[in-house]
């Protein structure tokens, strides 16, 4: 059975940081692309960050990139999200997703097998 938890969300004001993390179980990690999106109330799932299997690569949206880092720890089937400068705009549910990493560029939802069920970050003004 395959299980991404994410946890980290909280509620935060502008400019402040958070970190989440994605714990993954019942998938090869080690072999695994494993992507972070976000969702806003009345929005589309939107891609934020992807990281290679090995972590060699990372690729962000242009609305976190400077201000978000993803990183993994394969010996702790955790990848996680590193959110600094926070703003009003990225209040949303953040999900984790995994797939088989076969060097592709993963920046859809569709490219993805699995999905966590999600934490709510909210950046107060």
């Amino acid at each position: 059975q395959v299980q991404l938890v994410e946890s980290g969300g909280g509620l935060v004001q502008t400019g402040d940081s958070l970190r989440l993390s994605c714990v993954a179980s019942g998938v090869p990690f080690s072999n695994y692309a494993m992507g972070w999106f976000r969702q806003a109330p009345g929005k589309v799932r939107e891609f934020v960050g992807v990281i290679s299997r090995n972590g060699g690569n990372m690729y962000y949206s242009d609305s976190v990139k400077g201000r978000f880092t993803i990183a993994r720890d394969n010996a702790k089937n955790t990848v996680y999200l590193q959110m600094n400068t926070l703003k009003p705009d990225d209040t949303a549910v953040y999900y984790c997703a995994g797939r088989w990493d076969s060097s592709g560029q993963y920046y859809s939802r569709r490219d993805y097998d699995y999905w966590g069920q999600g934490t709510q970050v909210t950046v107060s003004s």
